[in-house]
C-alpha cells in the first residue's frame, strides 16, 4: 500500500499533467476509514482529518456554467466540496473541452478526466444492455413536469439493478456513480404544423437515436441523422422539416426561431437517450471516505438533471410562442401509431435477454410506484405542455433526489457497503 508521501507525489505529477486529476490521501489507495451514509458533518470531518486535499476534473454535458443544463453538474460539484469541507475541489470543464462524447470514456480510463457525463448509447455495440434499456423508455408516461421525475426515478433503479450494464462499465475501466440517468423528454419542432398522421408523410425529420429512426420511418417520414449543432441551419434552409429532440438541447439550439411549431406526446413517448455520471480509473485510489462523498453527492445531486429538464421544457413553450408558433399535442392517430411502434421496439429490446427476467412487469411496477411517490412529494402536473410556461414552478429537486437515492438500489453499491 502506498504511503501518504508517495501518494502526494503521485498526485503532484497527475495534477501537473492532467489539470487536476485524482491523487490520493494518507488513507492509501482506496483504504482508510469510511463513514455511514447519513453521518453527521462532525463525524465526516473527523474521518477526513489528516487526509491530503485533492482536485477532481469533472467534465459535464453542458456547454457552460450559464447553460440550462448546468444544474446537472453544479449540484453534484457543490455537494462534493461542501461534504468534504473543502478537502475535495471540483474543477468543472465545460463544453467537452477535454474529450468529446465519442472519446470521453477513454479520457476517464487514462486519467485525463476524473468525473464526466458520458453517453454510452453512442457505442451500442460496447454497451448493448444500456442501449436496450434506452429503447424501452418509449413506454414512459409523457408530461413536462411529473413525467420527468418519474422517468429519472424509475430508470435509476433499473440501471443499478442491471448487472450487464454495470459489467460493461467495469470492463471499460469506468466506475458508475449514476449508471443510467434518462435524458429529457423529446419534442417535435417543425417549420409547419404536424396536425395529423398524414402530415408526417415524406417529411424530412432529424432524429438522434436508432429507435427514433424506426419510429419516424414508421410514421411515413424520412429520418435524417445529424449533429444537433447543425439543426438550426438545416431547418432554416429547409434541408429538414422537423427535429425530434430533448428539451435542453432544443432550447439551447435556438431552432424554434426558424421552426416554431412545437409538438408533444401525451399517451406515449419517443425513446429517450440516457446519460451517466462516471468516475475514472483513479477513483479507487482515493481514500474510502472521499469515494463515499463523491458517490453520495452524485446520487443526492441527481435532482439537478430533472431541474434542467423541466426548466428547458418551460423555455421551449416560451420560445415557440415568442416566434409565432403553436404548442399542440401530436394527433391521436399519430400517437396511436407511435404507441404501437414503442411496444414493438420494447419487445425487441427485451428479447435480447440483456434486461433480465420479467422486465416489462418491473418497468410497469416502477412507473406505478413512482407515479404515486411523485404525487406524494407534491410534484404532480397542474396543466399540460401548451401552457407549461404559465403554471410551471420550481420544485424541491433536492428532496426528490434524496427520496430516489435512499429508497432505490444505489445504496447497495455505495463504496464500503
Amino acid at each position: 500500500m502506498l504511503g501518504a508521501a508517495a501518494l502526494t507525489g503521485t498526485a503532484a505529477l497527475v495534477l501537473s499533467a492532467c489539470a487536476g486529476s485524482i491523487g490520493g490521501g494518507s488513507g492509501g489507495a482506496g483504504g482508510g476509514e469510511g463513514f455511514e451514509y447519513g453521518a453527521s458533518q462532525e463525524e465526516v470531518d473527523a474521518v477526513l482529518e489528516g487526509l491530503e486535499p485533492v482536485t477532481l476534473t469533472f467534465q459535464p454535458g453542458a456547454a457552460s456554467a450559464e447553460s440550462i443544463m448546468s444544474p446537472a453538474a453544479t449540484e453534484i460539484a457543490d455537494r462534493i466540496e461542501e461534504r468534504s469541507g473543502g478537502m475535495i475541489t471540483v474543477d468543472l470543464v465545460w463544453g467537452q473541452a477535454v474529450a468529446g462524447y465519442d472519446t470521453v470514456q477513454d479520457a476517464l480510463a487514462d486519467g485525463r478526466l476524473d468525473l464526466a457525463n458520458t453517453l454510452p448509447g453512442y457505442s451500442p455495440a460496447e454497451f448493448a444492455a444500456f442501449d436496450d434499456l434506452s429503447t424501452t423508455t418509449a413506454m414512459l408516461p409523457s408530461s413536462p413536469f411529473a413525467g420527468e421525475f418519474i422517468a429519472y426515478a424509475v430508470y435509476s433503479d433499473l440501471g443499478w439493478e442491471n448487472q450487464e450494464i454495470l459489467g460493461s462499465f467495469d470492463a471499460a475501466g469506468l466506475v458508475p456513480l449514476t449508471p443510467f440517468a434518462t435524458t429529457a423528454g423529446n419534442y417535435t419542432t417543425c417549420r409547419e404544423p404536424l396536425a395529423s398522421a398524414a402530415d408526417w408523410q415524406g417529411r424530412q425529420v432529424r432524429v438522434g437515436t436508432t429507435a427514433q429512426d424506426t419510429q419516424v420511418s414508421g410514421l411515413g417520414a424520412v429520418p435524417v441523422s445529424m449533429e444537433y449543432t447543425e439543426m438550426f441551419e438545416a431547418l432554416e434552409r429547409g434541408t429538414v422539416d422537423c427535429n425530434v429532440g430533448p428539451s435542453p438541447a432544443t432550447a439551447e439550439s435556438g431552432v424554434l426561431e426558424v421552426a416554431p411549431e412545437l409538438g408533444f406526446t401525451t399517451t406515449t413517448s419517443f425513446p429517450r437517450t440516457a446519460t451517466t455520471v462516471m468516475a475514472g480509473s483513479r477513483f479507487e485510489e482515493l481514500p474510502l471516505a472521499y469515494q463515499q462523498i463523491i458517490f453520495d453527492s452524485a446520487g443526492l445531486g441527481g435532482g439537478g438533471f430533472v431541474q434542467s429538464y423541466t426548466d428547458s421544457a418551460a423555455e421551449l413553450v416560451r420560445q415557440s410562442k415568442e416566434h409565432g408558433g403553436e404548442v399542440r399535442p401530436l394527433s391521436e392517430d399519430t400517437q396511436s401509431r407511435l404507441h404501437t411502434l414503442s411496444e414493438e421496439l420494447t419487445a425487441e429490446a427485451v428479447s435480447g435477454g440483456r434486461l433480465g427476467e420479467d422486465f416489462e412487469e418491473r418497468l410497469a411496477e416502477g412507473i406505478e410506484s413512482w407515479t404515486a411517490k411523485v404525487e406524494e412529494l407534491g410534484l404532480a402536473d397542474s396543466g399540460d405542455m401548451a401552457d407549461f410556461d404559465e403554471w410551471y414552478a420550481e420544485a424541491d429537486y433536492a428532496e426528490f433526489a434524496r427520496a430516489v437515492y435512499e429508497s432505490g438500489a444505489a445504496l447497495e453499491h455505495r463504496p464500503g457497503a
